[in-house]
């Protein structure tokens, strides 16, 4: 791995990656936000900013609300945006972070900037995510990966273009990349490239790290807390969480709930189920672009400088950014909105 002025890259080889192009370099142009906003608690608070939603309709008002068939009883909801009156360049599908949903301000600006760029944009709800919780009984976990590598094969298949691509924001960004490595066994058609912003890689390391930043820890528990309480309402018979509501910390709610509602014997077994270190990602099989920034104050920067990657895969570590923020100036547009569209637009059969 090679650091340049702060951005560590591993490049793609252009024979191996089948755009019609020159690969489009996200390691060209270093993120240097003004300093006002260097911070990288500022940063991560601004990535879900409402702020940042004013005035930002135009995808949201092309948006058509479709539930997902995502196999074994299994319903997972989604919007879909495709461009009035004109065709579009090909269709992107949004994974959102924990606890976030398809309406998370970055899910948002990242999808008003692929609309306008001319993509359409399916944005998908995890499980138990953006109000879903009423379509499936069991509870969400960060290991169903079948359910959604499923979901997002539907999704793909709505679309009459030629390319599909994903985005996934930090564990969405993680289901993406494992999205990919289960594209050797199961391929999806069309896919052409994954990009993750901020990807959870070692979640054990992240959750210690959320647990030790008060505002961070207080954000997740309160809304994982409200999620839990809105499940319970709904299937009353299945779930009392009275007693597990009462812990304190990220580490030991996870831990009480995979004692009582999981099969998994311990956190660390469950944390090891999708976790993606050292030489996990060493064979995807897709594009794929990784951004991180190095002040990411929930994932450590050193797991991605370890990372074994092959050609298909291009790292970028910017100086700054935070955790999904990368905000770059007083409109509070992210860094990655333009570059994304620019990146496949290269890409585009």
């Amino acid at each position: 791995m090679t650091l340049v002025n702060g951005s560590g890259y591993h490049r793609f080889n252009d024979a191996d990656i089948g755009c019609n192009e020159k690969r489009f370099d996200m390691n060209a142009d270093i993120f240097s936000p003004p300093l006002i906003l260097r911070n990288p608690h500022l940063q991560t608070v601004l990535s879900s900013s409402r702020l940042r939603l004013f005035n930002l309709h135009t995808v949201t008002k092309n948006g058509q609300p479709i539930i997902l068939d995502a196999g074994q009883g299994i319903r997972l909801a989604g919007v879909l945006s495709t461009p009035p009156q004109r065709s579009s360049k090909g269709t992107v599908i949004l994974l959102h972070g924990w606890e976030g949903s398809i309406d998370s301000t970055y899910c948002i600006r990242t999808a008003d900037a692929l609309f306008r760029g001319g993509y359409s944009v399916f944005r998908l709800n995890l499980r138990d995510h953006g109000g879903s919780h009423y379509l499936n009984e069991g509870l969400f976990y960060a290991s169903l990966l079948e359910e959604v590598h499923h979901a997002v094969t539907q999704a793909a298949g709505m679309a009459d273009d030629a390319s599909v691509f994903v985005v996934g924001f930090s564990l969405g960004g993680n289901f993406a990349l494992r999205i990919a490595l289960r594209c050797r066994s199961h391929p999806i058609v069309k896919l052409r490239h994954i990009f993750c912003v901020s990807p959870v890689l070692d979640p054990q390391k992240a959750t210690f790290r959320i647990d030790s930043i008060g505002y961070i820890q207080r954000y997740f528990l309160k809304k994982w807390q409200r999620s839990l309480k809105r499940k319970q309402v709904l299937f009353p018979r299945s779930y009392d969480f009275s007693r597990l509501l009462k812990n304190s910390s990220i580490d030991d709610l996870t831990g009480a709930l995979l004692e009582n509602y999981s099969h998994f014997s311990s956190k660390e077994e469950y944390f090891r189920s999708y976790t993606l270190v050292d030489d996990a990602l060493k064979d995807l099989p897709l594009p794929t672009t990784l951004l991180t920034a190095a002040d990411d104050p929930i994932i450590p920067v050193e797991d991605f400088a370890k990372l074994n990657l092959n050609d298909r895969t291009e790292l970028v570590i910017q100086p700054y950014g935070g955790h999904n923020g990368f905000i770059e100036g007083m409109s509070l547009r992210s860094w990655y909105e333009t570059r994304i569209v620019s990146l496949f637009d290269s890409c585009v059969v």
